[in-house]
């Protein structure tokens, strides 16, 4: 090989390094409460202000809320502690409980845990992730918002060994939190598509909803009425001090609710965000 082919491949090699990202070091969750995992690259991208709200202002998810936080704290504190799924109505807060309880944690004992968010489309990367997070010293919640699965997608089956099989198992200082706003995380014609086909049909049902079972806390998250959307909007209002009158308030508010044709945690930020930058 010539010594000017050897110089150009010297030259690509080094321009391919600097492209590259530095791999995270033993120690990189020691400075930083959040991440995102890129799976592409194999690297954790630190998050210095998560998108969210306190816990405080989420009504409505009470019970469920109270749950969540109750397995964040015990995981925390280095007890035994559950896998959660929370399911359900769109824009109720599902994965702002996660972001809440996460802040509230490390607001009672900073430092306390790392949030690292993984998209669906990496969780092939997972058992990686995993590895990576085996020799740090934190307790992490890999957490995966909107997370289902299509037809003919067999992810799941590698979710499903991380989760809770392998020899190996999944790392003590880790637990799995995501969001869906399916029950069963697969659209109901690949259950019936599988269920029509197979020798045992039983058996492919289970196969698919078995998924579930590696979450021990499998939480369910419904649609709000009239009173608890209007409670949404006065928490709100209340805590970024909008100068409106109540009655106002909640005519407007309705009237917004009517215009996006439904009542949600979500509608109710998007109309406080809207009456902000209007009188403020």
């Amino acid at each position: 090989m010539s010594e000017e082919l050897l110089d150009k491949l010297e030259r690509i090699a080094n321009a391919l390094e600097r492209l590259s990202p530095t791999p995270p070091s033993p120690d990189a969750l020691s400075h930083q409460d959040a991440f995102v995992w890129q799976g592409s690259t194999g690297t954790l991208f630190p998050v210095h202000h998560v998108a969210g709200v306190d816990l405080s202002l989420l009504q409505g998810v009470e019970r469920q809320g109270k749950l969540v936080l109750d397995n964040t704290r015990h995981f925390a504190a280095g007890r035994p502690a559950n896998n959660v799924m929370l399911w359900g109505a769109r824009g109720m807060g599902k994965s702002s409980l996660v972001k809440a309880s996460h802040a509230q944690i490390n607001k009672e004992h900073p430092h306390a845990l790392v949030l690292i968010e993984i998209q669906r489309d990496d969780l092939s990367t997972l058992p990686r992730l995993l590895t990576m997070l085996r020799s740090q010293k934190r307790r992490c919640i890999v957490f995966c918002d909107d997370l289902s699965f299509e037809s003919q997608d067999a992810d799941y089956k590698s979710l499903k060994s991380v989760l809770d099989g392998g020899i190996m198992g999944r790392p003590e200082n880790v637990l799995f939190y995501a969001t869906s706003n399916r029950r069963h995380l697969m659209p109901r014609e690949m259950m019936e598509n599988e269920n029509g086909s197979a020798i045992n049909p039983q058996e492919a049902v289970e196969e698919k909803v078995s998924l579930s079972d590696r979450f021990g806390l499998w939480i369910g998250i419904h649609g709000c009425n009239q009173e608890t959307y209007l409670a949404m909007i006065d928490g709100y209002a209340k805590d970024r001090r909008l100068p409106i009158e109540p009655q106002e308030l909640h005519r407007r508010a309705l009237q917004w609710a009517m215009g996006r044709g439904g009542r949600s945690g979500r509608v109710a930020i998007q109309f406080i965000d809207d009456l902000t930058a209007e009188l403020t």
